[in-house]
């Protein structure tokens, strides 16, 4: 049970296995453990994750949205426990129900908010726990075939491991989460761009300083796609100031990118930080299906750089346990370098602090550009 706030193509069999491994985990939102709840255990790690949504509510246990589209933008909250056994750069994630929140994370107390003003309160609650430096808020868009349930928990993981310090906000569109579903995901992807201006209002009432934005695959079309819409309204940055723009393996097509810079200004591409792979498995996938042409994510690095935009290169990271098209948050090397980004120098290309410094030392990263 949810709690209420009363503030009120025939897709190649080969790649789809490729893609999507083996079977799906359950869906775990709102199931706690009756022998051992997780609110019981002192030394685990705790994580309040906001939640804006276009999915559709669903009556499924554990699954609080599902993957169809919905006609308002839901809002909710969640807490995630991590266990204190928990990894840099993994997911320790229950493969049957309920969790072992000493062992795996687990995702409890969820609540809907019936009202924008009930989330910004609670967003502001959240906030003024913090350092006024700390005041800020991390907008997580995820990418193509996730749940709710998968969506939370790489948030979560990746603000543990990072050591986030603001609040971290989900916005969640309606992927199908099933491999050969790809059309319906870009389409759901472009449905969602319209509620982006409605979710950019709600947190412009918020208390947060500024906002880090952090996609990920088909999300960050979707993010490229919001920022040129808000930019031809006259709205882009004038609700918050936009800290970073961090476009984690991009599944944008090429020349589209480049169409889209080009609409935007350039203090805003100065934001923006690709995070490249050329041995990107899920991107050499996507553009087979689009007929060729080169994915952002696994492109030409000096190609990008030229776009004036700044380029990680994770090309030589080889230890993500979440694969390829997830070394943000699969690799420890590449976690801690975002976590320095966003919580100590702000900028990954425009200056380097010694931790930064510290952390590309011996590391197979390059960073290129602005």
């Amino acid at each position: 049970m949810y709690k209420v706030s009363q503030k009120f193509p025939l897709i190649v069999p080969l790649c789809v296995i490729a893609l999507i491994g083996c079977s799906r985990p359950p869906d775990l939102i709102g199931i706690d453990n009756p022998e051992q709840p997780a609110e019981s255990l002192a030394d685990v790690s705790r994580h309040r994750i906001f939640i804006t949504t276009t999915r559709e509510a669903s009556d499924l246990v554990g699954a609080m949205y599902s993957g169809e589209r919905a006609a308002k933008l839901g809002l909710a909250s969640v807490d995630v426990t991590v266990p204190p056994n928990h990894v840099v750069g993994e997911l320790e994630r229950p493969t049957r129900l309920p969790p072992d929140p000493e062992k795996e994370f687990a995702v409890v107390d969820p609540v809907i908010y019936r009202s924008d003003a009930s989330f910004v309160t609670e967003v502001n609650r959240e906030l003024a726990k913090r350092p006024r430096n700390e005041q800020k808020i991390l907008l997580f868009i995820h990418g193509y075939n996730n749940t709710t349930s998968d969506a939370i928990l790489r948030l979560s993981q990746f603000v543990e491991d990072t050591g986030f310090e603001g609040v971290p906000v989900l916005f969640t569109w309606a992927s199908a989460a099933k491999a050969p579903r790809y059309v319906y995901d870009l389409n759901s992807a472009l449905v969602a761009r319209g509620k982006l201006k409605e979710l950019a209002e709600v947190l412009g009432k918020t208390n947060a300083r500024d906002v880090d934005i952090f996609a990920h695959s088909m999300g960050a079309f979707l993010t490229m796609e919001g920022l040129v819409d808000a930019q031809q309204t006259g709205k882009l940055g004038t609700r918050k100031s936009i800290s970073n723009i961090i476009l984690a393996s991009p599944d944008i097509d090429i020349d589209l990118f480049k169409v889209q810079l080009a609409q935007l200004p350039k203090p805003v591409i100065e934001k923006i930080y690709l995070l490249v792979s050329a041995d990107d498995a899920a991107l050499r996938f996507s553009r087979r299906l689009a007929g060729g042409v080169p994915r952002v994510g696994a492109a030409d690095t000096a190609e990008l750089e030229e776009l004036g935009v700044t380029v990680i290169d994770l090309s030589q990271i080889k230890d993500s346990s979440s694969g390829s098209h997830s070394k943000f948050a699969g690799s420890p090397d590449v976690v801690k370098l975002i976590g320095a980004g966003l919580n100590e120098s702000g900028r990954f290309g425009q200056t380097q602090t010694p931790a930064l410094s510290r952390l590309l030392s011996g590391v197979p990263i390059t960073i290129l550009g602005n």
